[in-house]
């Protein structure tokens, strides 16, 4: 058994003081792993320049030697030692939903980001003891066999089982075919329980419907309310870690729906990624990148019914679920980069540049897309079928025939199942919206027509961006983006400083002002502090515009029924 140990002695410092004991070592070299990367989150973030204080010690607490191998991998020189353990200390002073945070009042651990493995233990039981002081306790999917010490099967069961620990935590329950939900909150919130567990209540059912039975014994939902604006939230193998702000606005109409979508969405991924897993990261190798096509499935699929569900099971009003849905394909036609990516290709590049903006025009969000598709594919299988097949019985079999076996599913069989059960080729869907570039407009407008709702195309509202194409940094007339073959894209670049209009200087928010029924102007601009002119003329396109899903109110009776079908709701 690999025993692990965590304390702090000055909260303030943000340094964990973790120790790790091996026994039983009977190799002349023992070769240690610290995780270069987490799931939920596919790229290297290295943890290991977090670590201070290296040492490996003896039993009698002598310093065996070692040499740094890689960047997170160590080879020790056991000379004979059968029991070693290692020591070093960690900086714990990254709060989101996939970091670690050492205060003085509460300490919050993802044990993937600071405790390492050794070659040969990964698949031996773990202990993780923690010192805490005596009126802390304890949340965390982990069973706790005393008290401060959590248990875990093997190496990847601990590492995917964070915890918080405070004197303070909140924590409700309730039950969905007999499993255990537990509610956590670390804050100084008021959650209004009354609200609150209905509603999770209720989109735990129409998952558990869903899929027909749960993966694991119980579920933990661990939230940390914070002071500020912040939003994140992190899949685990039988929890979620979710960091929310502001604390005082948690129950107002846009933060609690927060709440509920991000809980939702994470609590789909107890099947969808933590189950049903593409055969690249079956298991996963966190010495390096795990490349996958089929983020489209694992996030997109999941960021569907993450909202969808809501909807379905009547937490969401038809018209707040249009809000959220026209928000993510807001967020996928903020630049053209569907027009060069797949969002195939962008899941495999995930590890390149997924979690940043990136250059311009270059990529798609296998979120924001992935959902799209999603929702393109769902409506495609129901109206193939009558509204007797959904996206649901697909789901259901890659469950059943993937996740309940163990047994990692490649695109292959993702595009088989999805046919087998739609009953007809959906060749083009795939070719055209997963492995191809066409806009996504292509599919979604005659998908949604199938429901009787419409996708409304309109210009946005800065008129600038509508009739040039171009966007400006927030608080400021820096260029930020430049849509392609729009009359911006002539003369203008990005990081381009714009200082005058046709001879007004631009000051105090009078740009709008000052293009109010222009057409043809001249900017005034620097670039690479070099002073310029440029002209601009509209070409009649509506550039950077903005969507909106809504119902159709001239939609058939026929449209109405299949709405109904889809979403659980009147028309």
């Amino acid at each position: 058994m690999t025993q692990y140990r965590l304390s702090f002695q000055n909260p303030l410092s943000g340094y964990l003081q973790v120790a790790t004991s091996f026994e039983n070592v009977t190799a002349p070299d023992l070769y240690l792993q610290l995780p270069a990367w987490r799931p939920g989150r596919y790229e290297l973030q290295n943890f290991a320049q977090k670590l201070q204080g290296f040492a490996v010690l003896d039993e009698d607490g002598s310093p065996l030697p070692f040499q740094k191998e890689t960047k997170d991998r160590w080879r020790v020189q056991t000379q004979g030692n059968e029991k070693l353990e290692v020591r070093y200390n960690f900086y714990a002073r990254q709060m989101d939903a996939g970091g670690s945070w050492l205060a003085d009042d509460f300490l919050y651990v993802n044990p993937i980001n600071c405790l390492l493995t050794a070659d040969g233990f990964e698949h031996e039981p773990c202990t993780l003891e923690i010192e805490i002081p005596e009126d802390w306790q304890i949340a965390c999917g982990l069973p706790q066999p005393e008290p401060k010490t959590l248990q875990a099967e093997n190496f990847d069961h601990l590492v995917d089982s964070p915890f918080i620990a405070s004197a303070t935590l909140q924590h409700q329950m309730y039950e969905e075919q007999g499993i255990p939900f537990h509610v956590w909150f670390q804050s100084e919130c008021a959650p209004d329980w009354g609200q609150i567990l209905p509603d999770f209540k209720a989109f735990t059912q129409e998952q558990l419907a869903l899929f027909e039975t749960f993966p694991v014994a119980d579920y933990h939902f661990l939230n940390i309310i914070l002071p500020y604006q912040h939003y994140h939230g992190v899949e685990h193998l039988n929890s979620t870690v979710i960091t929310l702000g502001p604390s005082e606005l948690l129950m107002s109409p846009g933060l609690y729906k927060e709440l509920l979508g991000v809980s939702c969405h994470e609590l789909f991924h107890t099947w969808n990624i933590k189950q049903i897993r593409p055969a690249e990261m079956l298991p996963y190798d966190f010495t390096k990148e795990n490349y996958f096509r089929t983020g489209y499935v694992a996030e997109g699929v999941t960021t569907y019914y993450g909202d969808y569900l809501l909807a379905r099971s009547g937490v969401f009003t038809a018209e707040q679920y249009f809000q959220e849905l026209s928000t993510t394909i807001k967020r996928h036609a903020v630049d053209q980069g569907e027009s060069n990516l797949s969002v195939a290709d962008s899941s495999f590049d995930t590890w390149l540049d997924g979690y940043k903006s990136g250059v311009p025009d270059r990529k798609v969000s296998i979120y924001h897309k992935g959902c799209i598709a999603a929702l393109v594919l769902d409506l495609e299988i129901r109206k193939a079928t009558q509204n007797q097949k959904s996206l649901d019985h697909v789901m259901r079999r890659m469950w059943q025939d993937f996740g309940q076996k163990s047994v990692g599913y490649r695109e292959a069989d993702y595009q088989r199942l999805c046919e087998d059960v739609a009953g007809i080729s959906l060749e083009d869907y795939f070719q055209e919206m997963i492995f191809g570039t066409v806009s996504f407009e292509k599919w979604l407008v005659p998908a949604l027509d199938y429901v009787g709702c419409t996708l409304e195309k309109t210009p946005a509202v800065l008129i600038y961006e509508s009739m040039y194409g171009f966007r400006l940094a927030p608080g400021s007339h820096g260029v930020s983006y430049v849509s392609p073959n729009s009359p911006a894209a002539a003369v203008l670049s990005v990081e381009d400083e714009l200082v005058a209009l046709n001879g007004r200087k631009l000051e105090n928010n009078n740009l709008l002002s000052l293009l109010k029924n222009q057409t043809e102007v001249e900017f005034t601009l620097f670039r690479q502090k070099k002073l310029l002119t440029v002209i601009l003329q509209p070409d009649g396109q509506i550039h950077l515009p903005q969507y909106k899903v809504s119902k159709n109110p001239g939609a058939n009776p026929d449209a109405q029924v299949n709405f109904k079908a889809w979403l659980k709701q009147d028309f």
